[in-house]
């Protein structure tokens, strides 16, 4: 069953209003009376994606964004 709600009551409610078309429900928001926009749930697209692990890192090194001396003087140096 679609659901009729009027701008000024689609602003004041629209945390309720998105609960509702969450749960199913399609809600058709009016503008002096005309419909102007349709609130309906999002299709759920399937579980999480898992990330593929393509570069097979097992272990970072504690220091592996320390700064690298050699980069450091290629730009400046400018530790004083």
């Amino acid at each position: 069953m679609v659901h009729f709600v009027s701008l000024y009551d689609a602003k004041t409610r629209l945390s309720a209003l998105v609960d509702r078309a969450a749960a199913g429900e399609e809600i058709v928001i009016a503008k002096n009376g005309v419909p102007r926009a349709r609130l309906v749930p999002i299709e759920q697209l399937g579980a999480r994606r898992k990330p593929a692990n393509a570069m097979r890192i097992e272990y970072l090194a504690a220091d592996f964004d320390a700064p690298d001396p050699r980069i450091e003087q290629m730009f400046g140096d400018d530790t004083t």
